[in-house]
C-alpha cells in the first residue's frame, strides 16, 4: 500500500492518499489539490513533488 500526506508538501494540511498503486495515489493527490487547494494548473514538478513523497504505508 502507497501513501501520500499532503502536509508534507503543503503545511498543515491533514489529507492522505492511500492505494495499492502509486499513480492512483498521485491521481488522488492531484484531484485533492485542485478540490481542496484551489490548483487550477498541475505542472510536471508537482507531479514529481507528490511522487518524491509517496511512501510505502509501513515507512509512515
Amino acid at each position: 500500500m502507497k501513501r501520500f500526506d499532503c502536509g508534507s508538501l503543503v503545511p498543515g494540511c491533514t489529507f492522505h492518499a492511500r492505494a495499492d498503486e502509486e499513480a492512483e495515489v498521485v491521481r488522488r493527490a492531484v484531484e485533492h489539490l485542485r478540490t481542496t487547494h484551489g490548483e487550477t494548473i498541475i505542472r510536471e514538478n508537482m507531479v514529481e513533488n507528490i511522487k518524491a513523497r509517496v511512501k510505502d504505508e509501513e515507512q509512515v
